[in-house]
């Protein structure tokens, strides 16, 4: 069970295909009279609406692909303690990657910034994405040792539960 295992882990590992994760940063900057302390919640809620159809909208022309597809593989994440936001995309090229994360979070600071007046809060760029030099995705070695050990597992817990021969007790003299 341990090598069909394996093989079905090895198999997995060099038929899928590589994905790259690249990740750009904004950051969120109290204007004027504006409080540390709310670009810290704005940022928070940028976040949140950062793979919004709206935000989505204006980055797909430059991502190239339509905003459902951007929303599949575009990930935010924020801080809970620093006015930062993390936009990450992953895809089956370095570049798409890369431009992919650097065109929502152009999208999500242009957006932002129409109502900074208002909110005294304006999105930076903090960190361009670049194209990653390593697949994010599992390498064939690790898939192949997954797969031996889940194969390994399964062959394990069928010795566990397989019904017995049952053997008589044979009657000794008396």
């Amino acid at each position: 069970c341990a090598v069909l295992g394996a093989l079905a882990g090895a198999g997995y590992g060099a038929l899928q295909t590589p994905q790259y994760t690249a990740t750009s940063y904004v950051v969120a900057v109290p204007q004027e009279k504006g409080d540390p302390a709310t670009a810290l919640g704005f940022a928070q809620a940028y976040g949140r609406v950062a793979t919004q159809l709206a935000v989505l909208g204006d980055a797909q022309v430059a991502a190239g692909m339509s905003a459902t597809e951007l929303q599949d593989k575009v990930k935010v994440a924020t801080s809970p303690d620093a006015p930062m936001i993390a936009v990450s995309a992953t895809t089956d090229k370095p570049s798409s990657a890369a431009i992919t994360a650097n065109a929502v979070a152009r999208s999500l600071s242009t957006g932002a910034n129409h109502s900074k007046d208002s909110t005294r809060i304006k999105l930076i760029p903090f960190s361009r994405a670049l194209p990653p030099n390593d697949p994010a995705s599992l390498s064939t070695g690790v898939t192949t040792l997954v797969g031996g050990c889940a194969g390994g597992l399964l062959g394990g817990l069928a010795l566990l539960v397989r019904p017995r021969a049952r053997t008589e007790a044979v009657a000794g003299p008396s």
